[in-house]
């Protein structure tokens, strides 16, 4: 009942469709099965009157009441393709807007592939299942009861079979149903491991050329195939007992109708029941079976769909773990920055804390450089500052206030983050950079674009800031993408810059260009860089050193480089041609194993 209730709320303006077309299909099957007992008087009439005119009259009634039942269906038909078609629709975007809503947390509890199953292949079904609801699940039940009805007023005795055909085809529907739903139950977890198999094949295809693993991600996936036709292929054996079911409970019934029916009427000699009669009741009981055969079609497709609705209603059901405090701050006073005892891990069932009682002040306006191996958790640290993630012990200040008290948009619209991975939108550049304000000037778009470093190679473009950009960002280089990336976030005027490791694709020197830039141009705003060259953060007010989750060290380039074996470590080594041979000893068995790598970017 839970599920229905959260499904039936994307119903909205499409509720009266959804009413009407079960009152059309009852209207159309109330007329349907008066027709065999009209048939009755009908040649009765024509028996005691064969003219042309008494058979063109009473001929010409069930015609006409064939055409309204025929009306009838027609307009159910209708109303429920546009029923159903309008309920996917609606539950397609209320999944979209509650994705949209979730924290990182919730999102790696799905995973991407598995709600891009639920907003597909799930909502197909539950549409199809919909659309049978309304229409079929509705005329079944009430041409299998009127049928019963109709065939007791003809002659009881022989309405009595389809009573005792009904129960044993309930029994045998129930038990194929309930052995087939935990199979379809399954089986949809797989189609998530399939999903995730593509989506990770073709966003890495260039890796997998040049690894020439083509073969292997064939079969891999080959492999993956035959496990959902399997778990299919299983159900829709069981499913397929359903049909010779039907058709021997039809025939059986129509046969003891004929026998039985044919038995009265001679002993009887036609006055318990004549031919007229038993045509009748040979037609409500095909009426009866052809609604059990298709009440039946139903069950099959429900059982698909209950697993999908249930998988549907976790994502719709799913409340962020990050919400708005009941009275939040909509104004970030400055750029400041303090963590007070904080740790944090992804989640509480995990063992290792990502961060461990890190305690830092960081002044509006100043410039922070962050170095750390992979893994050291300088991504980590960030992320909880425009609160991506809650921080599971101690408190994060901006401007003064725990960031759990800002209204989400209000702080996320303060604080600009660009990745090393960021992602560019098919669209044209300014399509893209307007991301970061929807409502920039052409001049505030090149002004920020020359902050970044951008502009000259835009102009290089023959449609210069009208470039398209496909997909993903695939015809601008790395460097290219990261610019734009930081353009856009510049665009946002935030009085936080977060950069995570965004310039590794870009030389040194348009590196130094960008910081100098920031440095000139906007001093009030607070920067955190975090990055794997030194040179990137060695002009900055405080570096950190990041390891194993906690603060190593911080201070400044000349503070560090002479009393920090590691930060020695790695300057010297980056700087491995201009060092001298007494420069390199200082390192020797210092902090081993502690290196920062030269490259790569870290979530944790």
């Amino acid at each position: 009942m839970n599920v229905i209730k959260t499904l039936t709320k994307s119903l909205r303006e499409f509720k009266k469709e959804t009413i009407l077309s079960p009152v059309l299909v009852s209207l159309e099957v109330v007329v349907e099965c008066l027709i065999p007992l009209y048939m009755v008087t009908m040649l009765e009439k024509i028996e005691a009157d064969n003219s042309i005119e008494n058979i063109l009259f009473w001929g010409g009634i069930l015609l006409l009441m064939a055409a309204v039942s025929l009306l009838f269906g027609m307009l159910a038909g209708r109303y429920a393709a546009k029923a159903s078609a309008g309920f996917s629709k609606n539950l397609r975007t209320d999944i979209y807007n509650s994705v949209q809503g979730f924290s990182f947390a919730n999102i790696d509890k799905f995973s991407a592939s598995s709600l891009v199953t639920r907003m597909t292949t799930d909502v197909v079904n539950i549409q199809n299942a919909f659309m049978m609801i309304i229409r079929i699940a509705v005329r079944s039940p009430i041409m299998l009861v009127v049928s019963v009805i109709m065939s007791f007023t003809i002659n009881w005795k022989i309405a009595l079979i389809f009573l005792a055909i009904i129960p044993v085809l309930g029994v045998g529907l129930f038990l194929i149903f309930k052995r087939v739903d935990p199979i379809f139950a399954k089986v949809f977890k797989k189609y998530d491991a399939m999903n995730e198999s593509i989506q990770e094949n073709i966003k890495g295809i260039r890796v997998v050329k040049s690894y020439v693993r083509e073969d292997y991600e064939r079969g891999k996936f080959n492999r993956t195939a035959q496990n959902v036709r399997a778990d299919f292929q299983r159900g829709e054996m069981i499913i397929a007992l359903n049909s010779p079911l039907m058709q021997f409970a039809i025939w059986t019934a129509i046969t003891a109708i004929c026998i039985f029916g044919s038995k009265i009427i001679v002993e009887s000699g036609g006055v318990d029941l004549n031919a007229e009669a038993l045509s009748s009741l040979i037609a409500y009981g095909a009426q009866c079976m052809s609604a059990l055969m298709t009440l039946s079609m139903v069950m099959v497709m429900i059982s698909i769909a209950t697993s999908s609705a249930e998988r549907v209603s976790e994502v719709l059901n799913e409340k962020s773990t990050l919400t708005n405090p009941e009275e939040p701050v909509y104004e970030v006073p400055d750029g400041s920055v303090e963590f007070r005892d904080v740790s944090f891990k992804y989640s509480e069932k995990a063992e290792r804390y990502a961060l461990s009682g890190v305690n830092l002040r960081i002044e509006a306006g100043q410039t922070v450089g962050i170095l750390g191996g992979t893994g050291s958790s300088k991504t980590s640290l960030v992320n909880l500052i425009p609160r991506l993630y809650d921080a599971t012990k101690g408190e994060v200040l901006v401007g003064g206030i725990n960031v759990k008290d800002y209204d989400l948009e209000s702080l996320r619209d303060q604080v600009s983050v660009v990745l090393q991975k960021n992602v560019l939108f098919s669209g044209t550049i300014k399509q893209n950079l307007r991301w970061g304000d929807p409502d920039a000037t052409d001049e505030e778009l090149v002004e920020a674009c020359k902050r970044a470093q951008a502009h000259e190679f835009i102009m290089s473009f023959p449609d210069g800031y009208d470039t398209y950009i496909e997909q993903g960002g695939t015809n601008v280089s790395g460097g290219q993408k990261q610019r734009l990336c930081i353009a856009r976030a510049l665009l946002k005027h935030p009085k936080i810059l977060i950069l995570d490791d965004s310039t590794s694709a870009v030389d040194t020197k348009t590196d130094a260009l960008i910081r100098q830039a920031f440095r000139e141009e906007m001093p009030d705003v607070t920067k955190f860089i975090i990055a794997q060259r030194v040179a990137s953060v060695e002009d900055s007010d405080l570096i950190l050193i990041m390891d194993g989750g906690k603060i190593a060290a911080m201070g400044k380039h000349e503070d560090l480089l002479a009393n920090n074996k590691i930060y020695q470590e790695v300057y010297y080594s980056q700087n491995r041609m201009g060092a001298s041979a007494a420069d390199l000893a200082k390192t020797e068995g210092g902090a081993k194993g502690t290196a920062f790598e030269a490259k790569g970017g870290d979530r944790a």
